[in-house]
C-alpha cells in the first residue's frame, strides 16, 4: 500500500447558521490504494465531513487537498471531476430505469439529436461490469432486481464517471452474509487495482475484517488515526462513545405466555401484480421477541404496512388478543397498546419541523392527564416530556428544540422513548437501530429485550444478522414473501445457515414453519 496522500482534510470545522458545530479542527488523511474506516456515533460529524468532501457542504475553516492540490469542492460535479465518487446509504437509483439507463443517467449517450443510445448504454455496463467483475444486468429494470445488484450498480455508476476515490455509506446494511462476503472480494478487487475507498459502517466486525486504517470521529473532533490491526473492537467502541459499551446483548431465556399477535394465511398483491405476501401465518407472544429476518424486498415491509394499518391484505386475518384489527386506523391501533418503531424515522417516525416534546406527546396529546378542558397542560406535558428525554438519554439542549436537527441516533430515540413508554402490549420494531451509532444501537437493543421480559410482546424486523439472532428468542426468515424457516431457538444459529434460507437455497417443510403458529 503506498504512502503517497490522495486525501488530506485539514483543520477542517463546520458551523452551521444555528450555531451547530458539527465537526471542529478535523484532519482526515487518507492514503492511495487503502480502505479506510470513518468511525464514530451518529452525530460525531461523519456524514458532515464526506459531504464537504463530495461537494455537498462547505467548511466554515480549513482546507482540502486532493492528489496534493488544494481544491474548493463547490458542488459534487467539482467533486466527481477530482475523481471523488459517493455511494450514498440510500439507493440513488430510478426503479422504473434498466441497469444500463441508470448507469448513464446524466452523461447519456446519444445516437442523434434527442435520441438515447440505449446500445451504448449497455455496452458501457456490461464494459465496467466485466472490468471490476461486478456482476449486473444491464438490460434488467432496478425495480426487478436484488439489493446486492443494486449496490453493485451504485459503485459502477461512481466508476464510470471516474471516480478513484470512492466514499462507501453503510454499504452493507441491507446485505445477506453471502452478499457481503462477496461485496467485500469486490471491494479488494479495486484496492489491489489501485482505488481507495473510505468505509463508513458501524458493523465493527466488517470493520476489522476490510479496513486498513481507521479515524474515530467523537463529537465532532477527531480522536485519531489507527491501524486496524492495533485495536480491538472494545477499544474502537470506547474511543466512539467515551466509555466501554457492551457489544453483546445479555438476556435471560424468555419464558412466553399468552398469544397476543395473531396473524394467518396472509396474501398481499402489490400495484405491479407481484404477489409479496404469500400465505403468511404466525403467532407473538407475551414475554418473547420473535424475530423476523431476511432481504429486503422480500415481503417484511409488506407485512409491517398490514400491521399497521399502512395497507389492507388481499387475504388472510389479522387479530390482537383476540380482536380483528385489520381496517383500524392508527389511532384504534394505538388504542389497542399497539406502538410502532418504523423502519423509516424520519417519513413515519417523527414530525422534524416539531419539538421533541410535541413528538413525544404526539401520541397521547388526548388524554385527560395532558389536558386542562379544552386546553393543554402544559406543565404535565412539560414533566412527562423531560422525564423521557432523561430516561431515553436523550442528547438536546432542551425538549423544545426541533428535532429534525438532531443527528439520527437521537431522532431514533425519541422514537422509542414514545413508542415504548405508553403501555404498548404489542411492540412492532421495524430497522430499530438502521444507521445509527453504536452507543444508541446499545440503549434501544437492551430496551427491546428489558421490556419484552417485563412481559410485552416484540415483533422484531431486521436487516442486521448479528442484531436479530441476538434479540430474538425465536426467528422467522422470509424469501419471496413466504415464510422459509422458523427456528423456535436462534442459539445455534449460524450466519451461513441463515443466508442458505434468506436466499431460497434451501427451505424447511410446511410442518416445520408451522410451528411459528404455536398451535
Amino acid at each position: 500500500m503506498s504512502e503517497e496522500l490522495v486525501i488530506q482534510m485539514k483543520g477542517i470545522t463546520k458551523v452551521y447558521p444555528n450555531g451547530t458545530v458539527a465537526n471542529q479542527d478535523v484532519n482526515f488523511d487518507v492514503r492511495k490504494g487503502e480502505i479506510h474506516a470513518l468511525m464514530g456515533e451518529n452525530g460525531a460529524g461523519k456524514s458532515t465531513l464526506m459531504k464537504m468532501l463530495f461537494g455537498l457542504e462547505q467548511p466554515t475553516s480549513g482546507e482540502i487537498l486532493v492528489n496534493g492540490e488544494r481544491v474548493n469542492l463547490s458542488s459534487p460535479t467539482v467533486a466527481i471531476s477530482k475523481g471523488i465518487g459517493m455511494v450514498h446509504q440510500h439507493f440513488m437509483l430510478v426503479p422504473s430505469l434498466t441497469v444500463a439507463e441508470n448507469m448513464v443517467l446524466g452523461m447519456v449517450p446519444k445516437k442523434s439529436g434527442m435520441l438515447i443510445d440505449y446500445k451504448k448504454a449497455v455496452e458501457i455496463t456490461e464494459e465496467y461490469s466485466k472490468k471490476f467483475n461486478l456482476r449486473v444486468d444491464a438490460n434488467a429494470k432496478v425495480m426487478d432486481i436484488p439489493v446486492g445488484m443494486k449496490q453493485k450498480v451504485e459503485i459502477l455508476k461512481a466508476l464510470v464517471r471516474g471516480a478513484k476515490i470512492l466514499i462507501l455509506d453503510e454499504p452493507t446494511a441491507v446485505l445477506t452474509t453471502q452478499e457481503t462476503v462477496e461485496l467485500f472480494t469486490e471491494l479488494k478487487n479495486l484496492k489491489k487495482q489501485g482505488y481507495t475507498l473510505i468505509f463508513i459502517s458501524h458493523k465493527l466486525n466488517e470493520i476489522m475484517e476490510i479496513t486498513d486504517r481507521m479515524t474515530i470521529l467523537r463529537g465532532g473532533r477527531s480522536m485519531g488515526i489507527y491501524e486496524t490491526k492495533n485495536v480491538t473492537p472494545e477499544e474502537i467502541s470506547r474511543l466512539m462513545v467515551g466509555r466501554d459499551v457492551i457489544l453483546k446483548v445479555d438476556k435471560d431465556q424468555a419464558k412466553p405466555t399468552d398469544e397476543v399477535l395473531k396473524v394467518r394465511d396472509l396474501e398481499y398483491v402489490n400495484e405491479w401484480g407481484k404477489k409479496m405476501l404469500d400465505k403468511v401465518s404466525l403467532s407473538v407472544r407475551k414475554g418473547e421477541i420473535l424475530g423476523i429476518a431476511g432481504v429486503e424486498g422480500n415481503g417484511q415491509k409488506e407485512l409491517v404496512d398490514m400491521l399497521f394499518g399502512f395497507n389492507a391484505p388481499n387475504a388472510g386475518t389479522i387479530e390482537v388478543n383476540g380482536e380483528n384489527i385489520i381496517g383500524l386506523d392508527q389511532r384504534e391501533l394505538r388504542e389497542k397498546h399497539i406502538a410502532l418503531v418504523p423502519e423509516d424515522r424520519m417519513l413515519y417516525g417523527i414530525a422534524g419541523t416539531a419539538s421533541i416534546e410535541e413528538n413525544l406527546i404526539s401520541d397521547r396529546c388526548g388524554e385527560k392527564r395532558l389536558n386542562k378542558g379544552i386546553l393543554f397542560n402544559m406543565k404535565s406535558i412539560h414533566e412527562e416530556s423531560a422525564k423521557l428525554v432523561k430516561d431515553y438519554t436523550v442528547l438536546c439542549k432542551s425538549a423544545q428544540q426541533q428535532v429534525g436537527s438532531l443527528s439520527g441516533g437521537n431522532i431514533q430515540k425519541v422514537v422509542v422513548a414514545r413508542e415504548f413508554s405508553n403501555g404498548p402490549e404489542l411492540i412492532i420494531a421495524d430497522q430499530p437501530t438502521r444507521g445509527i451509532d453504536v452507543g444508541a444501537t446499545e440503549f434501544i437493543r437492551k430496551k427491546l429485550v428489558e421490556l419484552s421480559r417485563s412481559g410485552i410482546a416484540v415483533l422484531l424486523v431486521s436487516a442486521d444478522l448479528n442484531e436479530v439472532m441476538e434479540l430474538s428468542d425465536s426467528l422467522i426468515i422470509m424469501c419471496s414473501g413466504k415464510i422459509a424457516a422458523y427456528f423456535e431457538d436462534t442459539k445455534e444459529l449460524s450466519d451461513e445457515l441463515m443466508g442458505k434460507y434468506m436466499l431460497g437455497i434451501e427451505k424447511q417443510t410446511p410442518e416445520e414453519i408451522r410451528r411459528v403458529c404455536h398451535e
